[in-house]
């Protein structure tokens, strides 16, 4: 069924023919439906499946039937919340895009930025009003967003705001909106904790589930290289300047990594980018801006802006570092092969991370083909660097710091892990 055919305003059909939507995902398809019937949602769908719009279309079209009388012109009537500042963009800009033909107003809200300007615009009066916890709360307490008329409650990702501990942010929401309201709780995985929290929000619910076998994108080809730890930067230089005109979305484990191979590429005069939390927001905002219009080629991430990094037309994800948990590597890897396209992803795994490699490969049941190398095509890459530093000093300090890096963050995630398999015990118990 095509989109022109959906019982829907004239003004959407318009802006979605536009984007070049045609026909809905599966996702789409399956939640349309039940949310302009006024029921609750309880959605899981993969990264990259069409989720934003799976409930902005519904939404803004019952938003439209339901005409709001007398004070309540200025009420916020839809409250989305998301996990990070770039989700909650991505989030914003998808709603605006889709209803740019409606009266409907989307207002994005978060910290980290200075809040006169978001007050303005609340005086002013919002429809749908997308936020991360923080900001919201902090402007609910002095007074200037009033929550009270809330029709619709939408939580996006509820699996990693779950993990960045807003379960309690969550709750509280609750105690402040209507009880009678439409719920949709979507998510890209699903646990027990997860279960429990959505249906402790939701009534009678409909349960939507997006779960084909491979649990990443089928346009994505997957590889991966055994490359040292302390010559990946040389490996990532060569993949840029052999494909100069395509963006290239690096990941890596920390923060201080990001930077470090940052300093890396500039070294060999690659202009790139970085995003993670010890950026201040400006500064994220500028970087996505520039990678984005394709000012910058590469933009190197850490897992916290993973969900948050929707942008057209990225060819290659390079998993620079292994990821910890497993699933993260889906949700790296579904910032390409998105829609139509076709994409790459690409691993550096180091000797001390092939048993991530092998969690990886078990949680997305498909084997990860293997790039092999005989010692001269490795020389080759290493030897043929245009590293411009002389300062090995400098350089060396950075190798050090980064495998102990590496050991710190292993020892954390064995704790967590222990940690998780005492709770499953004392569960049995």
């Amino acid at each position: 069924m095509k989109f022109e055919k959906y019982r829907i305003s004239e003004n959407l059909k318009k802006s979605l023919a536009e984007k070049g939507f045609k026909r809905p995902t599966d996702i789409q398809f399956k939640s349309i439906p039940p949310i302009l019937r006024g029921e609750d949602v309880l959605a899981i769908a993969q990264t990259g499946t069409g989720k934003t719009a799976a409930f902005a279309i519904p939404v803004m079209e019952k938003l439209l039937s339901n005409k709001v009388k007398g004070n309540r012109k200025k009420a916020i009537r839809c409250l989305v919340m998301a996990p990070t500042r770039e989700l909650a963009e991505q989030i914003t800009e998808v709603f605006k895009s889709i209803g740019k033909y409606t009266k409907l107003s989307t207002l994005c809200i978060y910290g980290g930025v200075p809040q006169d300007d978001q007050i303005e615009q609340l005086e002013k009066g919002v429809d749908i009003l997308v936020t991360t916890p923080g900001r919201m709360f902090d402007l609910n307490h002095q007074g200037y967003i009033n929550l009270k008329s809330i029709e619709v409650l939408v939580l996006d990702e509820a699996d990693h705001m779950l993990e960045k501990g807003f379960i309690k942010d969550i709750k509280d929401v609750i105690k402040i909106i209507p009880k009678h309201r439409q719920t949709l709780f979507f998510s890209a995985t699903i646990d027990e904790q997860i279960k429990k929290l959505a249906y402790s929000l939701v009534r009678n619910a409909i349960r939507i589930q997006i779960s084909p076998k491979d649990p990443v994108s089928k346009n994505v080809n997957h590889g991966v290289v055994f490359v040292s730890m302390d010559d990946k930067r040389y490996f990532l230089e060569r993949i840029c300047k052999e494909n100069p005109d395509q963006k290239i979305l690096v990941f890596v484990r920390t923060q201080v990594r990001a930077e470090r191979v940052l300093k890396a590429m500039e070294r060999v005069d690659i202009s790139a980018v970085s995003i993670h939390g010890g950026k201040a927001q400006k500064e994220r905002f500028e970087a996505m801006k520039s990678y984005k219009n394709g000012d910058v080629k590469m933009l190197i991430a850490t897992d916290v802006s993973a969900r948050g990094i929707d942008i057209p037309n990225v060819q290659f994800v390079v998993n620079y570092d292994l990821p910890e948990e497993p699933e993260n590597y889906v949700h790296r890897v579904g910032r390409t092969g998105r829609g139509t396209e076709k994409g790459d992803a690409i691993a550096f795994c180091a000797e001390n991370e092939k048993e991530l490699l092998m969690a990886i490969e078990e949680f997305t049941t498909t084997k990860i083909a293997v790039h092999a190398m005989d010692k001269g095509e490795y020389a080759g890459i290493v030897g043929n660097s245009e590293e411009t530093s002389t300062d090995w000093k400098t350089v060396m300090k950075e190798i050090a710091s980064d495998q102990a890096s590496y050991k710190e963050a292993k020892k954390k995630s064995n704790r967590k892990k222990e940690k998780k398999k005492a709770i499953k015990k004392a569960k049995k118990k």
